[in-house]
């Protein structure tokens, strides 16, 4: 059922934790979007990545093939990698008029040193931009395992600041956390989240199906923690690094503690397997549960 992706509120309740999920690719997967297309459901959130060495043009043409395919696009930007206001203003406002966009993904970049005038997310947001060029909504990170460059209570302090500024100038602010492997975790992080005070609708990075070897090496990336007992309970096994591991009795297990007490939380997918393989297997959980 096509749902309005704007409006953050559900006008009825979720039939199960893959119910409204999200996407992610790249400027490079155009190709695997068309062949998982027909079983993504229509209006579905999928989020174009900002990728070090992609073109404007690529990242364009991605997000108008989203929206061409029925969905609904939210490109990255990346702080750092943004050379110039004019070459941020650009881009937005090309998404904007060739894909329909209303919705953008923020984040600083991993980039050390800035190629431009934006040092982090929050100077992108503060620019003015997105809110010139008719955006609705801004997604920012969420870090449930923690960031390497900001205490616990330094990421509380920024993400409340974006949301407050997100708001003060229209738009809506949402949440996609980078993807984990601890449910436990995870839920007291949203406690916490609610709990000062923070309403803005989150969206938890799940592992789409993929090898092991390749999980381990975006988690390593990623800045992605997880004990050996909850690896094992992931199906992964430090000592065999063989095989697939899919996110079944992860999102079972922050299916069985969610409550009211977490707000509204939706699941975000990232296709390290692959779209086809991602979209498969939550379609297979959506039929089973």
């Amino acid at each position: 059922m096509s749902r309005l992706v704007i409006d953050l509120d559900r006008s009825r309740p979720p039939v199960n934790m893959v119910d409204g999920f999200s996407l992610e690719m790249t400027a490079k997967d155009t190709e695997a979007l068309q062949v998982a297309a027909p079983g993504i459901p229509p209006g579905t959130l999928i989020a174009v990545t900002f990728l070090p060495g992609e073109d404007f043009a690529a990242r364009v043409a991605a997000a108008k093939l989203v929206r061409d395919l029925g969905f609904e696009p939210m490109p990255h930007f990346s702080a750092r990698e943004i050379r110039s206001s004019a070459e941020f203003e650009d881009y937005l406002r090309a998404v904007t008029a060739e894909a329909g966009v209303r919705r953008c993904f923020v984040v600083a970049g991993d980039a050390g040193v800035p190629k431009g005038p934006f040092y982090d997310s929050g100077a992108l947001i503060a620019s003015g931009v997105f809110e010139r060029c008719g955006v609705e909504a801004i997604g920012i990170g969420g870090h449930p395992d923690g960031h390497p460059h900001m205490t616990e209570e330094q990421c509380w302090q920024v993400l409340e600041a974006k949301c407050d500024e997100i708001r003060r100038r229209g738009m809506a602010p949402s949440i996609v956390t980078q993807f984990v492997f601890d449910a436990e975790r995870v839920l007291s992080w949203l406690e916490s989240l609610r709990a000062r005070g923070i309403g803005a609708p989150v969206r938890l990075g799940v592992p789409g199906p993929a090898g092991i070897k390749t999980l381990m090496r975006f988690a390593a990336r990623c800045g992605v923690g997880a004990s050996t007992s909850v690896l094992a309970k992931y199906g992964i096994s430090i000592g065999k690094l063989f095989g697939t591991a899919g996110p079944d009795n992860l999102v079972d297990e922050i299916r069985c503690g969610m409550g009211p007490q977490h707000g509204l939380v939706e699941l975000h997918f990232y296709p390290f397997g692959g779209m086809k393989k991602t979209v498969a297997w939550i379609n297979e959980y959506n039929r089973s549960r």
